[in-house]
């Protein structure tokens, strides 16, 4: 197994053989924790699993690219030839390597690929050959989808996602006798590291009610209000929804038009308050804005017939009622991250609708109201499976956070599943403490009638893009929408692709500035200037689907797009009033900042 002449002692050997033999008893006790912390909640009928539907989903849908291959001989024959001779060639270098012949590789993992990076990949002949080989295999697999000939698009990018999940799990870094650092460290530990990260791992399945909850960050450094969620504010009104927190002025004056902020409720709003250094709430106070937030609350039976119109009026609506209250009837400035800016964009038509002048300007983060190029997610958004989702959900009235986490992760699953599992359940290294993957894993649940509506209305059909949703009897019509919008997005974004957010600008009818930022869903929005990362790009409106051409005569720009987006809200109206006292006789503060429905557990 190792390329050390004959005088070299062995580099993979038991060091010492009866500690070995101990721990791996101690590791299969382990291993029957795990299992009982699984088997236990469907032994008491507290969890349901979805496994069949979804093996057969995936079964449905690979199957109908096999049978593009197999119903021609010659094309089936081709195929595999292809494949042989690939193996073929890794053969005879491999032979040929054996006999001290210098070879170059027959595939080579991709630059980006983290997962090959110990040099006993290239140097260790054993270990170079299963690389190769899994990377031949998996690239054929997706070369016999890409070259599949009279798939439907969506049935295609189902096939390729599918692939990517399979090929994902199957690498040899995911096995202790494949990847050499896993297994060096078995070694050396006599087993130790498979005892804790089976620990950790029945820990792990218990904190996610029989389900595996990977855990990402080492969460018990933090707490609300001392290192998370700091900046000074107070609750101010509180509904069955959503809480609205005001923040206390930094600043002897402010804008005059204050700053209402719309988060998704498919994560808590602290990812815009993490720490003082990253909070795009702080930096606003700071630059003299009056702000607003809405903190949604973590769903349960009670919210069950929730809809999105539920969210749009006692959401939105009675938030926008709440800041005219205490600011007087003064124009709002309001922001929308993710789901929350398609809600917002939903309540913008609304209003535009019905005459609602309470709206000054839009601003949207990460966020699609067309759904055309809406990426991964939309492989689990046909029929069938949001059928299927609405049956699971009518059973307790909403989606479990943890199926919402586990969507996410699928779509980086080379960053944010298997690298954690091999890590955690197979080194048995406890994670560090980070802030942002602590929030990531802080999950909320999903009312079953507002996710429904959702993903049918979004997702499946594209009815806000297409003019066809309907809220209250009101046909809802982006065009209408005459307030001036920016509309930013992230070049990475594996959640809101940066084609669909650009594709979206063209729906509405009033001025529309797009800006890109460098990163991704998260860091490309908390970007705060003074950590002088990535970059942002502007330009001309983007007309149409025309994402690739604008991006070649966009501008760009060093840094934080943050004083860029301050600055063009000082432009539509920088009027400044002396600072606002947080709340008012008829909302009187109720709590500190970040208050209470942040706290609820899913």
């Amino acid at each position: 197994m190792s390329d050390t002449d004959e005088s070299t002692p062995p580099t993979y050997a038991i060091r010492d053989p009866e500690a070995f033999a101990h721990n791996l008893a101690r590791f299969l006790e382990e291993a029957g924790t795990a299992l009982a912390a699984y088997l236990k909640p469907r032994e008491e009928g507290t969890t349901d699993d979805d496994y069949a539907e979804q093996l057969t989903e995936i079964t449905r849908t690979l199957t109908t690219v096999a049978d593009y291959w197999l119903a021609d001989p010659v094309r089936a024959m081709e195929a595999q030839t292809r494949l042989y001779g690939t193996y073929f060639a890794l053969w005879t270098t491999s032979l040929a390597r054996m006999m001290g012949e210098p070879v170059k590789p027959v595939v080579e993992p991709e630059p980006t690929d983290r997962r090959f990076r110990s040099p006993e990949w290239d140097e260790n002949r054993f270990f170079d050959f299963l690389k190769q080989l899994y990377l031949i295999t998996s690239r054929w697999a997706r070369e016999m989808v890409d070259n599949a000939e009279g798939l439907d698009p969506h049935t295609r990018h189902k096939a390729e996602f599918y692939i990517n999940q399979i090929a994902s799990a199957l690498s040899p870094t995911n096995f202790v006798p494949t990847n050499p650092d896993l297994l060096k460290a078995t070694l050396e530990s006599n087993a130790d590291n498979l005892v804790r990260g089976m620990h950790m791992l029945a820990e792990d399945i218990r904190a996610g009610g029989g389900t595996l909850k990977i855990r990402h960050s080492d969460d018990t450094p933090f707490a609300f209000g001392e290192n998370i969620a700091m900046t000074p504010g107070k609750v101010v009104h509180r509904n069955d929804l959503c809480e609205v927190i005001q923040y206390a002025p930094s600043t002897d004056k402010v804008l005059k038009r204050p700053l209402l902020i719309v988060p998704p409720w498919i994560n808590k709003f602290y990812i815009l308050d993490l720490n003082p250094q990253k909070s795009f709430i702080r930096w606003c106070v700071e630059q003299g804005h009056t702000v607003f937030v809405i903190s949604w609350v973590n769903p349960g039976p009670k919210q069950a017939r929730k809809s999105f119109e539920h969210y749009m009026r006692e959401g939105i609506f009675e938030a926008l009622d709440v800041v005219q209250d205490i600011c007087g009837p003064v124009p709002v400035n309001t922001v929308g991250y993710c789901v929350g800016g398609t809600l917002l964009s939903v309540a913008l038509a609304y209003a535009a609708a019905h005459g609602d002048k309470r709206f000054a300007s839009a601003t949207l983060f990460a966020t699609q109201v067309d759904f055309t190029h809406a990426g991964d997610l939309k492989v689990f958004a046909d029929e069938e499976q949001i059928s299927a989702m609405e049956r699971q959900m009518s059973v307790r009235g909403y989606l479990e956070g943890r199926d919402m986490a586990v969507a996410f992760n699928m779509l980086r699953p080379d960053d944010l599943i298997w690298p954690y599992i091999i890590s955690n359940y197979f080194k048995g290294e406890k994670p560090s403490a980070f802030d942002l993957l602590h929030w990531n894993a802080d999950t909320t649940r999903m009312p079953a009638a507002n996710h429904a509506f959702y993903l049918r209305n979004c997702y499946l059909d594209n009815k806000l893009a297409k003019g066809e949703m309907v809220i209250d009897d009101t046909r809802l019509d982006l065009k209408q929408v005459k307030v001036p919008i920016y509309n930013l997005a992230t070049r990475e974004d594996h959640i809101a692709p940066p084609r669909s957010v650009a594709y979206a600008s063209s729906f509405f009818g009033g001025k529309v500035t797009f800006v890109l930022t460098g990163s991704g869903h998260i860091a490309g929005v908390i970007n705060p200037p003074s950590r002088e990362k990535y970059q942002y790009w502007t330009g001309r409106r983007p007309r149409g689907d025309s994402y690739d051409t604008w991006l070649e005569k966009a501008e760009v720009h060093p840094g934080s797009w943050w004083p860029h987006w301050h600055q063009w809200i000082v432009d539509i109206n920088g009027t400044t009033v002396p600072a606002r006292d947080v709340g008012n006789d008829k909302h009187p503060p109720m709590e500190d900042a970040p208050g209470t429905y942040v706290r609820m557990k899913a």
